[in-house]
Parts: structure tokens; C-alpha cells; sequence
């Protein structure tokens, strides 16, 4: 070939084939996402959460000052109490520390725990949970008061 027509034939020769394309490939793979650890404890707490059988996530000490914090005027709830994630580029593990109503099989609860914080985080995030350890901290009984609940009013 001679040299003028390897300058209007961009597929002659070893040059790279990209250089007639704008950006180098799909749009969708141009680029990174990161994950910050927050949003994947705020999803894995949701889905703890929604687990028949759970009655609150956290140890009694951080439900505690849960409680107190959710009273202050823009505290609000904490959905990632008792939820600790490790989040990788493509991997996350999860540790979750849990309240369970009295009389339910914990192990029971805590594969159903497993299997809906896996799949939610998951289906949300792209990542590939690997491990996902429950501790569980208490087990609420029939005739106690929940730290949650509103004090009675002593004024009517």
C-alpha cells in the first residue's frame, strides 16, 4: 500500500482501530462508582429490619442513645444503627448486631436476615456480599417496655 492510501484507510497498517470511534466504548463502562460504606449499612439495616421476628437492631447501650437522639429535634431515626459494612470495589461484608422478639428461632431469623440484607444489597448496589455475621445482643421480651416508645405524659 502506498502512504497516501494508508491515510485514507484508517483499518491499514498495525495503527490502533479505536481512533475512528468518539470515547472508546460503551457509556456505561466509561468510568468508576464508588460505594460509601454508609449506603450499604442504611440498605442492609432496611432490610434487617423488615425480618419477622427482629424487634430492633443495635445493643441496648447505642439503643440507648438512639433513643435520646431520635427525641432531639432533627436527630431522627438511625437506620444504620447496629450495622457495620466494609465496602470494597466489588465486595462487601456486613456485621450486624440484632434484637430478637422472644419466642421466635433465632437461627431461623438470622438466615432470614442473611438472605434478605444479602439480596437487597446486592440487587442495589452490584456488590458481592461474602459474609454477612450476626450478633445477636438481646431477646425482647412479652412484658418489657421498649426504649423506643414514648415516655407516659405526666401532664394531661
Amino acid at each position: 500500500m502506498t502512504e497516501s492510501s494508508q491515510r485514507n484507510n484508517p483499518d491499514s497498517g498495525s495503527g490502533d482501530k479505536s481512533l475512528g470511534k468518539r470515547g472508546g466504548g460503551d457509556p456505561g463502562t466509561r468510568g468508576r462508582t464508588t460505594i460509601a460504606d454508609g449506603v450499604v449499612e442504611k440498605i442492609a439495616g432496611m432490610a434487617a429490619r423488615d425480618v419477622v421476628g427482629v424487634h430492633a437492631m443495635g445493643s441496648g447501650l447505642s439503643r440507648t442513645f438512639g433513643a435520646v437522639r431520635d427525641r432531639v429535634p432533627g436527630g431522627g431515626k438511625s437506620v444504620t444503627r447496629g450495622v457495620k459494612a466494609e465496602v470494597g470495589e466489588s465486595q462487601a461484608a456486613l456485621d450486624l448486631e440484632i434484637v430478637v422478639d422472644y419466642g421466635v428461632s433465632i437461627s431461623d431469623v438470622a438466615r432470614d436476615v442473611r438472605e434478605n440484607v444479602i439480596a437487597a444489597v446486592e440487587r442495589m448496589t452490584g456488590l458481592e456480599v461474602v459474609e454477612v455475621n450476626i450478633a445477636v445482643s438481646d431477646v425482647k421480651l412479652p412484658d418489657e417496655e421498649d426504649d423506643d416508645d414514648e415516655p407516659e405524659q405526666r401532664v394531661q
